[in-house]
């Protein structure tokens, strides 16, 4: 599957060739993804044909419309990663930036079975509507800066263009009202600014946000930011950035963190599965896309639930 604004489809003919070639495979079958199909009918296409292995030439659309046609089927995908977040890939520690590298994975690495989200949303006229995610799923600030940013200029330089989009969610203060239950607990309430679900924990620009989040262990790392002010805010990026993303690194940096006390503008919980219920419709975001306006989403593990291509010697 490839999506054809992201990748050079000449050049990674070539390399595939290549790699079939040298591992004694049959000839590869190329299908495009396109606005009306962002992978999920074109994956389901090879797989009726037979396919034994589904490589994902793209963004983290592309890959999450695969990998979502993929789920339980036991047929592995490939990641060839492309575009500005590759945030499975980056979560996997798989190469970003050398396609012969990915190929070659592709065709004679190890298998990996991850754990997926499935996420249901509730819409305002009471629809529902089902999707998978891979690393993370997001209602409130988080989502609204991601409805807020532009493709255009995304597409010029990358992840500064949230910059621009922080800016204008930040000028929303409305806080979340959410009534929400985790696993088998009582319902409880929450006012958050956003409320985060992990698969993995890491984001682009080398930002651990949710540091105990395992890809395989069967539950979500939950992160609720609640900043009040701008002090508020100082505390979470001086929690996510400071000390998840350096001090935590280092045996001395552990140490530092465990004489500091948690901050009140963070709340983390785990979980199987998680409902939300708002006062009101808010935007939603799956791996980094948009996905509307939800007034309740339900989300829950599929442990195992997808089979991912990664280096041998990674096993």
């Amino acid at each position: 599957m490839y999506n054809p604004i992201k990748v050079d489809l000449a050049a990674l003919k070539r390399t595939v060739e290549a790699a079939e070639r040298e591992a004694g495979w049959a000839k590869t079958l190329w299908y495009e993804t396109s606005v009306e199909d962002p992978g999920g009918a074109v994956t389901r296409e090879a797989l009726a044909a037979g396919a034994d292995v589904v490589m994902a030439a793209g963004g983290d659309g592309t890959i999450r419309a695969v990998a979502e046609a993929l789920r339980n089927s036991g047929v592995p995908i490939g990641l060839l990663p492309s575009g500005t977040g590759n945030l499975l890939a980056r979560n996997l520690k798989l190469t970003l930036d050398n396609v012969e590298e990915s190929v070659r994975t592709a065709f004679t690495g190890d298998d990996r079975r991850i754990d997926l989200g499935v996420a249901t949303l509730q819409r305002e006229n009471g629809t529902r509507d089902q999707h998978i995610f891979l690393v993370m799923a997001g209602m409130g600030l988080d989502a609204k800066m991601i409805a807020n940013t532009s493709d255009e200029l995304k597409a010029k330089v990358g992840w500064l263009a949230y910059v621009d989009a922080i800016v204008r969610s930040l000028r929303d203060s409305n806080a979340l009202r959410m009534r929400f239950t985790l696993d088998d607990n009582g319902p409880r309430t929450l006012r958050a600014h956003t409320i985060l679900i992990g698969n993995c924990g890491s984001l682009p620009a080398n930002i651990l946000l949710l540091p105990d989040a395992a890809v395989d262990d069967g539950e979500f790392d939950i992160v609720a930011l609640r900043p009040e002010g701008l002090f508020g805010w100082v505390q979470i990026w001086v929690k996510i950035v400071w000390e998840n993303g350096v001090l935590r690194r280092s045996s001395v940096g552990r140490k530092i963190m465990g004489m500091t006390k948690e901050v009140r503008t963070l709340r983390y919980m785990k979980g199987k599965e998680l409902v939300v219920r708002l006062d009101r419709p808010e935007d939603v975001e799956l791996d980094g896309d948009s996905f509307g306006n939800a007034s309740a989403m339900r989300v829950r593990v599929d442990h195992l639930g997808l089979t991912v291509k990664v280096p041998a010697t990674a096993s």
